[in-house]
C-alpha cells in the first residue's frame, strides 16, 4: 500500500479553490470516493489527515475547499469572518460544495456512481446542505456539525442516506436542533439516523481541542464510537451502489 497525494485546482463563482485528494496507488481502477468538509478555520492538515485515513481503507479522500485557495483563518474572528457570507447565502454553499462533487467525480481515482460527502463542523453543515440541495450522492455524514436547515430548501426530498453523529451537550447545535433535525429528515423522506454521545460537546474528533468555555473539547470515546459509526455507514452505502472495499478503522 502506497497513498499518494495530489492538490486539485477548481473554479466556483469566479473564486479558485484547491482540493486535497489522496488514495492509494496499490488499488486498480476507480472506487468510491469521499468529499471531506472542513471546519471552519478553512481545509488544513485535520481535513487532510481524514482523507489520507479513508485512502488507507479503499477509498479515495478529497479535502474540499469552500473558502479559496490558500485562505485560512488563525483566530475564531478570522474563521467567523470566512464562514460568514456562506452561512449567508446557503445557496452559495450548497452549489459550491456541489461542485467540490463533481470536480471529485471528474478524477480517474473516482467510480462516479459511489460518491459520498462527509463534514466536521461548519463542513458537517456543508454535508447536510449537500443532501438538502437534492444531490444524488450515496451518503452524507454531519460530524459534530451545525445542524439548521435554510429556508430555500423547505420541503424538497432527500435522496441521499444521512447519518448525523453528535455531542448530545454541543451548545452549538443543542437537543432542540437534533430534534428538529429528524423532522426535518422524516417530511423530507430521508434514510437517517443519528448518533447522540453523552457528555460530549463541540469538536470531540479533534485532539487538539480543549476549550471547555467555548464548549469545544476532545472525546476519546466519542472520537473511537463515531469512527466506528463513520466506517459502517460508508460501507453500507457503497455497499448498496456497489461493491466497495474492505473494512479498516478510520
Amino acid at each position: 500500500m502506497t497513498i499518494q497525494t495530489r492538490l486539485v485546482e477548481y473554479r466556483h463563482a469566479g473564486q479558485v479553490l484547491e482540493g486535497f485528494l489522496a488514495w492509494d496507488d496499490a488499488l486498480a481502477g476507480p472506487r468510491p470516493a469521499v468529499a471531506i468538509g472542513h471546519t471552519w478555520a478553512g481545509r488544513g492538515e485535520f481535513e487532510q489527515d481524514k482523507a489520507i485515513a479513508l485512502a488507507a481503507q479503499g477509498f479515495t479522500g478529497f479535502a474540499i475547499d469552500m473558502y479559496g485557495q490558500g485562505i485560512r483563518g488563525s483566530s475564531p474572528e478570522e474563521n467567523t469572518a470566512l464562514m460568514t457570507p456562506l452561512m449567508q447565502d446557503r445557496q452559495l454553499l450548497q452549489d459550491r460544495i456541489g461542485t467540490a462533487v463533481e470536480v471529485l467525480r471528474e478524477q480517474a481515482e473516482t467510480d462516479p456512481a459511489r460518491v459520498a460527502a462527509i463534514g466536521y463542523c461548519f463542513g458537517g453543515l456543508c454535508a447536510l446542505d449537500l443532501a438538502r440541495s437534492g444531490s444524488d450522492v450515496v451518503g452524507v455524514v454531519s460530524i459534530h456539525g451545525l445542524l439548521g436547515a435554510p429556508e430555500h430548501a423547505r420541503g424538497r426530498p432527500i435522496t441521499a442516506s444521512v447519518l448525523c453523529l453528535h455531542g448530545y451537550d454541543d451548545p452549538m447545535a443543542q437537543p432542540d436542533d437534533l430534534l428538529a433535525l429528524a423532522s426535518e429528515l422524516t417530511a423530507a423522506g430521508a434514510d437517517w439516523q443519528v448518533h447522540a454521545f453523552g457528555n460530549t460537546v463541540h469538536a470531540f474528533t479533534n485532539p487538539a481541542a480543549n476549550n471547555p468555555d467555548m464548549g469545544t473539547v476532545y472525546s476519546e470515546a466519542a472520537d473511537k464510537r463515531s469512527s466506528i459509526a463513520l466506517q459502517n455507514f460508508l460501507q453500507e452505502v457503497f455497499a448498496q451502489a456497489g461493491t466497495g472495499p474492505g473494512s479498516k478503522r478510520l
